[in-house]
């Protein structure tokens, strides 16, 4: 099934409403936010790759007899409810042996402190990544401090370089630099198998340019924002990307074609096109951006 471009469209605007804090609670921003404390059934995406995140926030969990990896904690609060998630699977907590992050924002990383004290995982991160979740996102280096809402701190991070490979026995993750959401934002790739059909997952991180305060995206004295923006936004469009997730289900339209899956279409997930169409949602909204500094500018 290909990815419905104008229902990602619509989806990033509510995102991006929602991220800014929107107060009126009849809008969407603020509907879309109450999802994020919404208990979602977990389900298996695909072969050993399962959905253990909230309505509205993605926390994903690839397994292995060897151990597990859990990519995102979603909120502070919500930390109850992914351990019962990875539970209802018939899984142990302790057997979750590292834990990843894409971006160190609350709504994120704000479970990742008590996630990783309760089942003992490690937690991994690119080095500017591991930087804000020590400082529980108090980063000055972040386009939206100031805005962005802190979370409990992680006192303690491994750092990993930029290209090097994740791995808890058979499983091999990698990160993808994809800076512009925040400056250590990652994206994560890996393969699934269901006997012998394998696929390429990627789940890639937040794609949207938001800024507080006086962050220029634009900023002369800093041409590597909008540069490395790029560079990532070509790396994505590039990859092997049979089934795409992100932070937000609603950006790749999971939880609905999970849903379509369910009830009969086999290959409601896979679109090895998505990560083209999501790297175009980014490549619109960096054009919003700098349209936007630009008539402030003037």
């Amino acid at each position: 099934m290909r990815l419905r471009q104008r229902f990602v469209l619509a989806a990033a605007g509510l995102i991006l409403a929602a991220s800014v804090g929107a107060t009126d609670a009849a809008s969407p921003g603020a509907a879309m936010r109450a999802t994020w404390r919404q208990p979602q059934v977990p389900e298996r995406i695909y072969g050993n790759t399962w959905y253990v995140g909230s309505r509205g926030l993605s926390a994903i969990l690839i397994t292995s007899p060897k151990g597990h990896v859990l990519i995102d904690g979603t909120l502070a609060g919500n930390a109850p409810m992914i351990e019962a998630n990875i539970r209802a699977l018939g899984l142990r907590l302790r057997d979750v042996k590292l834990i990843l992050n894409t971006h160190a924002h609350g709504d994120h990383a704000g479970a990742i402190a008590a996630l990783a004290r309760d089942s003992g995982a490690e937690v991994v991160a690119r080095s500017a990544q591991a930087r804000a979740l020590r400082e529980g996102g108090e980063d000055v280096d972040d386009p939206q401090h100031g805005d962005a809402p802190l979370f409990p701190a992680v006192k303690t991070v491994r750092v990993i370089g930029d290209e090097e490979t994740v791995r808890v026995g058979p499983l091999a993750i990698q990160p993808h630099a994809t800076p512009g959401h925040t400056p250590g934002s990652t994206s994560w790739t890996w393969t699934s198998c269901e006997g012998t059909r394998c696929r390429a997952l990627v789940y890639a991180d937040s794609l949207t340019l938001l800024a507080a305060g006086n962050y220029r995206y634009t900023d002369p004295a800093h041409p590597e924002r909008l540069g490395d923006f790029r560079r990532a936004l070509a790396m994505l469009s590039a990859l092997p990307c049979d089934i795409l997730m992100t932070p937000h289900p609603e950006a790749s339209d999971l939880l609905k074609r999970l849903a379509s899956r369910d009830a009969g279409n086999r290959d409601a997930l896979r679109d090895p096109q998505a990560c083209k169409a999501y790297a175009r949602l980014g490549e619109q909204s960096m054009q919003q951006r700098v349209a936007a500094e630009t008539a402030i500018a003037r």
